[in-house]
């Protein structure tokens, strides 16, 4: 059998495959032990720990290690000059008008960060050897003196030559037995030195907690009875053994939302759907992705807590607009929604749990698309009246009523998830409207409608058990390493060449960690070019099949590089303008097998005919219908509600629904 679990804010999604079935089950998360939450839904499931064979994990928990700064005490250590680069940053400013700013907090304390005489230069020469008497006398006493946990080190241009970071972290290691060590050249190999330190920094201080977390993981398995395989879900869209994340748990920041992704992907592949805007919509956040020919763009940073994470990851942003997010009042008198959430503890006011702020779930109880009958299939009744009252100071302060407070409420949630899907689109130089809207989550199909008038969409995907396809692109996911590297030369007749060496290098790397871990196969390399034009501060991706490095001319990769170029800003590519290579990213994936067909969950739910919804002001007599037991191509006229065990369709006037052959629901604008 194989399991996938995927631990989220609010709810913890199980989705298991075994002989051709599959199970789907929620359970609430268990914010301070998010393996209690895992475990209860294995419970909840029925599934007993020895018959699985195959468990693939996705959670917060490195997030959130970093968001409520529950990390290890670490120590970092930098080329004497450099001590106060995390503190020094960038120099922008986030918020230009705010008057007390300050740049986000780095996760060590001034004075746990120490230097160590040493100098390499870009190139990789030693302009200053590393002063091992130095260390000796100084720094592993102070380091012995500070009880930490993890130690990151980042040396300056340790990408081009790391052999002081190898010695030092091999002094630190025989001198501290047992004390975790995250190294600039293992952990982010690239160039451009706040953004490695911050990497480091931030991989140090998590891979204590994530190593506690997958041991505990393991040892509750063992106890059970699991005698299978357990990987853990990448940012990048692929898992790998959790042997392999307890060493890097940096690469683990967004495992949740990029199975997400893979799993509109592969859900999408059985209707003939390549181009999407996906949008996972949780109980705290709404996740968007953009997908161009069956494959997710891949993004060499991102952010955490305002804090630079330079590791590949899929292009995602994220929004606080989730079921869970609350609504209030500024003190402008302003309506806002998120970025705060309700959580699993106590959640929204409906879920009777204690909870009194007004959410987005509690919204779609009031104005009707969540019925407080059909929640999870019925298996968990919410508080109408108790939503309707937290409204009601929202409704005073605008000066409207609770059904109208609850409506404006969905329009801004629908405004700030629009705003994001613009920026994995029209601002990567893609039109929206050529794509199809692919929402998941337990709240995505309730706004998908409203969402793709805004944007000009016109066709809608909506998966079955939309509200556990993280779970299910656990799954789905394939084995995948991605190595980055920095390589800044300009482009010339040579340069092919050289990136092909880099290739093998780093392929040969990857095999054999791929061969540790017992991952045997076929593997497909993939590759990615970081390009620009000579005196551009920053770069563009570039995707190119490494299988044709060997008929490819710099002209050939200076055409494809102006393309992308004028694709993103519309221009580029005018003669004589120079063109260098800055870094690339290669990988390496393993694919799996397909897994078999999802079809709905079936909820045993007594359902009247019609439900009341307000809708563009006025109130609606909306049809009901059963997910579960929709026919192939039978049409659903708006307005509509689809209720499913996982998550409610809302179907508005104008817009038409049916399930296709592979159990997707096509949603069409009319006219």
């Amino acid at each position: 059998m194989r399991v996938g679990i995927e631990v989220g804010g609010t709810f913890t999604d199980l989705v298991a495959v075994d002989r051709g079935e599959v199970r789907v089950i929620k359970v609430p998360s268990t914010p301070r032990s998010p393996d209690i939450g895992a475990f209860n839904a294995l419970g909840a499931a029925g599934i007993p720990a020895e018959t699985v064979t195959d468990l693939v994990h996705g959670s917060t928990v490195a997030t959130n290690a970093i968001l409520e700064r529950r990390g290890a005490d670490i120590a970092f250590i930098a080329t004497r000059g450099f001590r106060d680069i995390l503190f020094m940053q960038r120099h922008d400013r986030r918020r230009i008008y705010d008057l007390h700013y300050a740049k986000p907090a780095p996760p060590v304390r001034r004075r746990d960060c120490f230097e160590v005489a040493e100098r390499i230069g870009a190139d990789g020469t030693v302009i200053q050897p590393l002063d091992e008497v130095e260390v000796a006398r100084e720094l592993l006493p102070a380091l012995a003196a500070g009880g930490y946990r993890a130690v990151a080190i980042c040396l300056l241009s340790a990408y081009a030559s790391p052999a002081h970071e190898m010695r030092l972290k091999e002094m630190i290691a025989a001198a501290l037995p047992g004390l975790t060590i995250a190294a600039s050249h293992e952990v982010a190999p690239e160039f451009r030195e706040f953004e490695r330190a911050s990497t480091t920094a931030l991989s140090a201080y998590v891979q204590p907690v994530i190593d506690g977390y997958l041991a505990r993981f393991e040892a509750t398995l063992a106890e059970a009875g699991f005698r299978g395989h357990f990987s853990v879900m990448q940012s990048n869209g692929g898992r790998m053994p959790a042997a392999a994340m307890r060493r890097n748990a940096i690469s683990a920041l967004l495992s949740g939302p990029a199975a997400g992704v893979v799993g509109a992907i592969r859900q999408a592949a059985r209707s003939g759907r390549g181009n999407l805007v996906t949008f996972d919509m949780g109980g705290t956040s709404t996740d968007v992705s953009l997908v161009q020919d069956g494959e997710a763009a891949l993004a060499a940073e991102t952010e955490v807590d305002g804090l630079p994470i330079r590791t590949p990851v899929l292009d995602i942003v994220t929004v606080g607009a989730g079921g869970g997010s609350l609504i209030w009042i500024d003190d402008g008198g302003m309506l806002r929604v998120g970025p705060r959430s309700a959580g699993a503890e106590p959640g929204p006011a409906c879920y009777g749990r204690g909870g009194t702020q007004p959410t987005v779930t509690d919204a779609h109880v009031v104005r009707g698309t969540i019925r407080p009958d059909a929640f999870l299939g019925g298996g968990m009744s919410l508080d109408a009246d108790a939503a309707h009252r937290a409204f009601e100071d929202v409704a005073r302060r605008l000066g409207t009523d609770i059904r109208g407070a609850a409506a404006a409420a969905i329009r801004l949630a629908v405004a700030n998830i629009v705003r994001a899907m613009q920026l994995v689109s029209t601002e990567r130089g893609r039109d929206p409207r050529d794509y199809a809207l692919l929402p998941f989550g337990g709240a995505g199909p309730l706004l998908a409608a409203e969402i793709a008038e805004e944007l000009g969409i016109r066709e809608i995907l909506v998966p079955p058990n939309p509200g556990v396809i993280s779970a299910l692109g656990l799954l789905s996911a394939d084995y995948v390493k991605v190595r980055g590297a920095t390589r800044r030369l300009a482009l010339d007749e040579g340069t092919p060449a050289v990136i092909a060496a880099d290739c093998a290098r780093l392929r040969a790397a990857t095999e054999a960690e791929f061969a540790e871990l017992g991952l045997t196969g076929p593997l497909e390399p993939s590759l990615e070019l970081d390009m620009r034009f000579i005196g551009q501060a920053f770069e563009i991706p570039v995707t190119v099949d490494p299988g044709m490095l060997g008929g490819l001319s710099a002209a050939d990769l200076a055409e494809r590089f102006a393309e992308e170029h004028r694709r993103v800003y519309l221009h580029g590519g005018e003669p004589g303008r120079k063109v260098e290579l800055v870094g690339l990213r290669f990988g390496l994936r393993r694919r799996l097998d397909a897994l078999p067909e999802v079809r709905e969950r079936a909820a045993e739910l007594a359902r009247p005919a019609t439900a009341e919804v307000v809708t563009g002001g006025a109130t609606v007599q909306a049809r009901l219908a059963d997910a579960a037991t929709l026919g192939i191509g039978e049409v659903v006229q708006g307005p509509a509600l689809i209720e499913g065990y996982s998550s409610t369709t809302w179907v508005p006037p104008g817009w038409s629904g049916a399930r296709d052959a592979a159990g997707n629901m096509l949603l069409r604008k009319e006219g």
